[in-house]
C-alpha cells in the first residue's frame, strides 16, 4: 500500500470519527487531531497496543465515548489492555445505563479475560433490553464459551428466526453436529435455508457436504455438488458429481445429468459406449474430430460404424470401417487397442487376413503378453492355415484365461483341430 493511499484512508477515518464524536460545527484542537491520526495509524498497521493507549489517553482527556469505543476495539483486536478497558467501560456504563453499545462491548471483553460469569450477567442485561437478532447472537457467546450449548443454541435459533443470517445458521449447525447430537436436524435446517433463501456463501453448501459425508449419504453429497455446479460450472464439481453417480452405480443418472448440462462430454462418450448407445457415441466422436482433428477419433468412429450396424456383414459398412481405419493409421494412430480391433476385423471378416496379421503383430510389439491380442493373432494364423503358430499362441491364452469366454472357447476348439 502506498503512502498516499494510507494518507487518504487515514484522513477519511479522521473525518468519519469527527462526525461521530463532535456535533455539527465543532472542531477538535490540533493536538487532539494529531493523537487521532496516531491512533488510527497504529490500528492500520495492527499496532493495537499503541492504538489502544492513544485512544485511552484521548478518552481520559475528553470523555468522548467515541474514543472509548475505539480504544476498546483496538484492545479486543490486539488482546491487550483488556482489564483497563473493562474498568473504563464499566464506569461509563454505570453513568449511562441505557447505552446498549457499552454492554455489547463488555461481553467480548469479559470473554477475552475468561470472566464467564460476568459475561453472562452482561448478556442477561442486554437481553432484558433488546430482542434484536444481533444481540441474541452476541448473548449466546458466554453460554457457548462455558459449554452450555443448549442455551447458546436456543438464543441463536431466536436470532436466526428474526433474521436468517448465514453466519448464525452455520454456528447453529456446528453446535448441533459437534455438541448436541443433532446432525440430522442440522442437515434439515441447512437444507430448508437453501431452499427458502438465496444462499450468499458456498459455506452453507460445504457445511452440508461435510455433514452428508459423516452420514455416508451419497445422494445428499450428489445433490449439493449439483447445486454448486449449477452456480459455478467448475470442473472439480463436475468430477465429484460423476464420481458420486459411479459410486451409486447409477450410470443412467450420470448420462441424464451430463446430457442436460452438456458437460463432461468425454465422460458421456464413454458412458454411451458402455451402454451400447453407439449412434449417440458416434455423433460425439464426429464432433470431437471436427473440434480437435485428433486422428484417434477416426479410429473411434471406425469402431462405432461397425458396432452400430445391425448387419455385421454389410459390405458398404465394412468398406466404410476399413477406409476410416486406414485413414486413422495413415495419420499416425498406433494405439494397440485400435490395432487389435482393426486387425481382428480384417481377419474375422476375411477382408485381408495377411494385412490383419501384420497389424496384430504391431499391436503385440507394444503389449506382448496381452491375451486378447494373442487370441486375435492366433485366429489370423488359423485363417492362414499356420496351425502350429496358431496352437502355440492359443495355448498361452487358454492357460491364462481358461475357456469361459465363448469366443476363446470357439477359437480353441477349431485351432486344436487344425492340421
Amino acid at each position: 500500500m502506498s503512502w498516499n493511499r494510507i494518507a487518504v484512508q487515514t484522513v477519511a477515518s479522521i473525518l468519519l470519527s469527527a462526525s461521530l464524536v463532535w456535533g455539527a460545527g465543532e472542531r477538535a484542537s490540533f493536538n487532539e487531531d494529531t493523537m487521532i491520526i496516531k491512533g488510527l495509524f497504529y490500528a492500520e498497521f495492527h499496532a493495537y497496543d499503541e492504538s489502544c493507549r492513544m485512544f485511552e489517553r484521548l478518552y481520559d482527556k475528553t470523555g468522548e465515548k467515541g474514543y472509548l469505543f475505539r480504544g476498546v476495539a483496538s484492545a479486543l483486536l490486539g488482546k491487550t489492555h483488556i482489564y483497563s478497558s473493562i474498568d473504563r467501560l464499566k464506569a461509563y456504563a454505570a453513568r449511562n445505563p441505557n447505552d446498549l453499545e457499552a454492554i455489547r462491548l463488555l461481553i467480548p471483553l469479559y470473554l477475552t479475560s475468561q470472566q464467564l460469569k460476568d459475561a453472562k450477567e452482561e448478556a442477561k442485561r442486554l437481553l432484558a433490553r433488546s430482542e434484536d437478532a444481533i444481540d441474541l447472537d452476541l448473548a449466546a457467546n458466554p453460554y457457548l464459551y462455558s459449554g452450555d450449548f443448549t442455551k447458546a443454541l436456543s438464543l441463536l435459533k431466536r436470532s436466526y428466526e428474526k433474521r436468517p443470517n448465514e453466519t448464525v445458521l452455520l454456528r447453529m449447525a456446528a453446535i448441533m453436529d459437534e455438541y448436541t447430537g443433532q446432525r440430522k436436524e442440522a442437515i434439515q435446517l441447512l437444507e430448508t435455508h437453501r431452499r427458502v433463501n438465496v444462499v450468499t456463501s458456498n459455506d452453507v453448501y460445504f457445511k452440508l457436504l461435510s455433514l452428508y459425508v459423516k452420514e455416508n449419504d451419497v445422494d445428499g453429497v450428489l445433490s449439493i455438488y449439483q447445486a454448486l455446479y449449477e452456480n459455478d460450472r467448475r470442473d472439480e464439481y463436475l468430477q465429484k458429481i460423476i464420481k458420486a453417480y459411479a459410486y451409486k452405480g447409477d450410470l443412467e443418472g450420470a448420462i441424464a445429468f451430463l446430457e442436460k448440462n452438456q458437460a463432461g462430454l468425454k465422460t458421456l462418450y464413454q458412458l454411451y459406449k458402455s451402454k451400447h448407445r453407439f449412434t449417440k457415441a458416434l455423433k460425439l466422436a464426429k464432433r470431437f474430430y471436427q473440434e480437435e482433428r485428433d486422428p484417434k477419433w477416426l479410429a473411434e468412429m471406425a469402431i462405432l460404424y461397425y458396432e452400430e450396424a445391425k448387419d455385421k456383414n454389410d459390405k458398404a459398412m465394412i468398406e466404410k470401417v476399413v477406409k476410416t481405419f486406414d485413414k486413422a493409421l495413415s495419420l499416425g494412430v498406433d494405439d494397440s487397442i485400435y490395432l487389435n480391433y482393426y486387425g481382428y476385423t480384417l481377419i474375422d471378416k476375411d477382408i485381408d487376413v495377411k494385412k490383419g496379421v501384420k497389424i496384430l503383430q504391431d499391436a503385440l510389439y507394444q503389449q506382448p503378453d496381452n491375451t486378447y491380442y494373442l487370441d486375435s493373432l492366433a485366429w489370423g494364423y488359423y485363417k492362414e492355415h499356420q496351425c502350429k503358430k496358431a496352437y502355440k499362441l492359443m495355448k498361452r491364452v487358454v492357460d491364462q484365461e481358461g475357456t469361459k469366454e465363448p469366443e476363446i472357447a470357439e477359437h480353441w476348439e477349431l485351432i486344436r483341430k487344425c492340421k
